[in-house]
Parts: C-alpha cells; sequence; structure tokens
C-alpha cells in the first residue's frame, strides 16, 4: 500500500460512518428504510448508437471511489455494512474494469451483476420503503420505486455535503496536485509561444488525462478571447502576438474535483502589474473566510475591492464607493466571488440555510453568486474574483448614465488582453484556512 493509500484509508472508516449517521437521520426523518443508489447509466446520442462520457452520480461516489461504472447500485440504510451491486458484464466489445482490493472494499457487501437488466434481482424485493437516488426516473419507475429523489432527503444530504469529512479533504488535496501539476505545465506552454490547443495538449500530457477526464470543459484563452468568461474553442491557430493567457482547468481524485484560475501576462507591462494587484485582493478574499460570517458579505467586500483596482490604475474617474453606488463595477466583474467544491465542481447545499433546504437569496445586486450560505469550518470553496474588459457590456455601459464615470482610452487600451481570473480552492478549519493550490506552489 503506498504512502497516499495509508492516509486515505487511515480516513476512510470516519467517512462511512459519518455517511451511515446521515443517512440514519434523513431516513428516519422521511420514514424510510433504506436508498437506493443508481450509479448511472450510459445515455445514447440522439439518433445514434454511442453514448455521451459517463458521468457517475455524486451521491454514488460520495461513498465509494467508483466514478466510472455505469449500472451499479448501493443499497444503504445507514446501520448494516452497504451493498455494493457492482455491474461487470461479459462482453467483448468493451474492456471490462474488474474490482480491485483496495481499502474500501471491506465496507461493502459486495454482489457481481452480469446482465444490467437483471438488477430486480439483487435490489430489495419490497420496495415500498427504499427510495430511489439518481437520474433515470424511467429505470426507477419500472423496478417499482414509489419514493424517487424524494426532495426532503436530499435536502438534508445536500446540506451535510457542504461539510468536508478528512478522507474528502484529502482527495481534494489530491485533485489540487494533479490540476497544479497541469497548470505549471501549460503555462509553460504559453510561455513557448504555443496556441489555444497546444496549451491544452499539454495540460492534459502533463498528468495523463484524456479530453473526457477533467471535471469541466477547459477555459484556454488567449487575448482577447479571455473576456469570454466560458470560453470552450480552443483555436489551433497561432496568435500573431501572445499577450495574455486564462486558463481555468481542474482535475479528478476519487471523484473530487479541483478547479482552479491563473491569468499570465505575456510581458512584464501594465496589464502584468494588473494581474499582480489582483492576485492580493484575491489572497486578501482568501483571508475573509471565517467561521460565522457570510459569504455574500465577502463578495461584496471584494465587489467594492475590484472597484478601488478599477480606480487605482484609472480606469475609472470616480472613488470606489461611488462606482458601487452606481453599479458600474459589475460591468468589469460580473459573476460571483466562488462557490462550494467538492464532488461537484459547483458544489451541492450553496444556498441552503438549513437541513430543511430553506433557500437564502443572493441580493438583486449580485444576481449571479453561487452561494449565499455561512461559512463554517470544513467547508471547502473557490475564490476566483475578476477584472474583464468585455465589449458588450462595456458597450452598455456607454450607452448608459454612467459612462462618464469611465476614463475609456484607459479601458480600450486593456481590451486586447481580454481580462483576469485567478481562483484558489480552500478548506476552511476552525482554527485557520488551508490554502490547497497555493501550499503547492502555484503562485
Amino acid at each position: 500500500m503506498t504512502t497516499l493509500d495509508a492516509k486515505l484509508a487511515s480516513h476512510y472508516p470516519a467517512h462511512i460512518a459519518q455517511l451511515q449517521q446521515t443517512t440514519k437521520t434523513a431516513l428516519t426523518r422521511e420514514n424510510l428504510e433504506g436508498l437506493v443508489i443508481h450509479s448511472g447509466q450510459e445515455i445514447k446520442a440522439f439518433l445514434d448508437d454511442n453514448s455521451y462520457p459517463f458521468k457517475v452520480n455524486p451521491h454514488f461516489k460520495y461513498w465509494l471511489p467508483l466514478i466510472d461504472i455505469p449500472n451499479s447500485w448501493l443499497v444503504v440504510n445507514g446501520e448494516d455494512k452497504p451493498t455494493l451491486i457492482y455491474y461487470q458484464p461479459v462482453d467483448f466489445w468493451h474492456k471490462i474494469t474488474p474490482l480491485s482490493e483496495s481499502y474500501w472494499g471491506d465496507f461493502f457487501n459486495i454482489k457481481i451483476l452480469t446482465k444490467a437488466s437483471e438488477v430486480d434481482k439483487l435490489l430489495p424485493y419490497d420496495k415500498k420503503g427504499f427510495a430511489y437516488i439518481g437520474s433515470h426516473i424511467e429505470v426507477a419507475t419500472a423496478l417499482g420505486f414509489e419514493a424517487i429523489n424524494p426532495e426532503a432527503l436530499l435536502n438534508y444530504v445536500h446540506y451535510h455535503r457542504g461539510y468536508k469529512t478528512k478522507y474528502e479533504q484529502e482527495c481534494l488535496r489530491q485533485s489540487n496536485v494533479l490540476a497544479v501539476t497541469a497548470h505549471q505545465a501549460a503555462r509553460n506552454a504559453f510561455l513557448q509561444g504555443e496556441s489555444e490547443y497546444d496549451i491544452q495538449q499539454a495540460y492534459l500530457k502533463s498528468i495523463g488525462y484524456g479530453s473526457n477526464d477533467t471535471p469541466y470543459g477547459n477555459i484556454v484563452a488567449l487575448n482577447k478571447n479571455c473576456s469570454i468568461l466560458h470560453y470552450m474553442h480552443l483555436d489551433k491557430a497561432m496568435p500573431q502576438t501572445h499577450q495574455s493567457f486564462l486558463i481555468d482547468a481542474g482535475a479528478n481524485f476519487n471523484g473530487y474535483a479541483a478547479d482552479i484560475t491563473r491569468t499570465y501576462s505575456f510581458k512584464n507591462d501594465k496589464f502584468a502589474e494588473l494581474i499582480a494587484q489582483m492576485d492580493k485582493l484575491m489572497l486578501n478574499a482568501v483571508d475573509g473566510l471565517k467561521p460565522g460570517l457570510s459569504y455574500v458579505d465577502l463578495h461584496i467586500k471584494t465587489h467594492r475591492a475590484i472597484g478601488q483596482v478599477l480606480s487605482d490604475f484609472n480606469f475609472i474617474n470616480v472613488d470606489a464607493d461611488t462606482a458601487v453606488e452606481s453599479g458600474i463595477i459589475s460591468t468589469f466583474f460580473p459573476h460571483g466571488l466562488g462557490h462550494h467544491l467538492g464532488l461537484q465542481v459547483h458544489d451541492i447545499g450553496g444556498f441552503m440555510a438549513d437541513e430543511r433546504g430553506t433557500h437564502v437569496n443572493s441580493p438583486a445586486a449580485h444576481p449571479f453568486l453561487r452561494t449565499s450560505r455561512m461559512i463554517e469550518a470544513n467547508q471547502v470553496f473557490t475564490i476566483e474574483p475578476g477584472l474583464y474588459f468585455i465589449d458588450s457590456l462595456l458597450a452598455d455601459l456607454k450607452a448608459s448614465s454612467h459612462a462618464d464615470q469611465v476614463n475609456w482610452q484607459n479601458v480600450d487600451e486593456m481590451r486586447c488582453f481580454g481580462g483576469i481570473r485567478i481562483e484558489d480552492n480552500i478548506i476552511v478549519h476552525q482554527s485557520h484556512n488551508e490554502n490547497m493550490t497555493r501550499d503547492l506552489g502555484l503562485s
């Protein structure tokens, strides 16, 4: 057993115990006997016999690190050893993944399923007291489940997914190890003058990934493309000049995601100075993650700080408070400060005030926030402030009554660089914040 496996093995029993406790409480509240969690199944493309890349149900990989096995099932009741129904067909068309021995295997009763259509023989006979958890409603209905994704139960589980066990925290650290390695390779490719496509290939190759292995589609943008928040094009042509590079890209470990963003200038110029200032602002926001405080308040504080950067660099000719009042900062920073991170990149439960799932609305002035929950220990967040020069938003501002608050010549000089986003992954502890990304040396 490797040192990493030993570390995971030491944390895994407590992780399973916590999931058992959460499940038992949720079942008791909803007067249910157990949960049947479906890993999912492949989905065919329309009018085709090829499938989309398989994405496992996050409730399934919450229990064990199987992320690429469709047609498998978990039966859990919060007390007895969970049952894993593991799909292993006899198939000469595709490679079959055998069930290997690992630190988690002893925590499950394992049954082998050779034909997906015969799973009912291995599931509980009387399903009246069991809830189906998964996305394939037609399968659940055909199998005879009456309780399908009960909202109150899922709210309870989703709320508690916001607190990461030590096992989950270690998985998140390891996903950052992979992502940081790949980010460093991508940065080197940019400085060597590569195209977006080639930078992406350098990222993937450095950690042995295929294009479907990342937790989300990588954003690899050069020059003006950095102003497109979800840029996915990957231009194969080399730009005439390299000015700026924004990469928002992650990695997976045992189903847990890293989500890291960096922005670079090709030269030591004004844009490089702006990146350095935004980096300081980002780290200040990280320091503001404290148990008992509001993530919304931290976003609003950072929003104003970006207004100060705009003023310091003479992009606006009013002070930060006036810019907040007029709303012009949102032209340059049109998204939220960050989000919860875990089994999903935008992890579930970010808007919940309590176990019942009471929704906490984002402020009307900041509708794009991805979390409004209070900050607590053992939560994991991204912090990702941005400052962009987006043509469509700038056009709207120029046509507004606040156009005179902007120094348009200075702003226009920055359009060719696109914009800046810097994002780290943070575990909030009771006494301190653990910046997983910076701890690995990614500046």
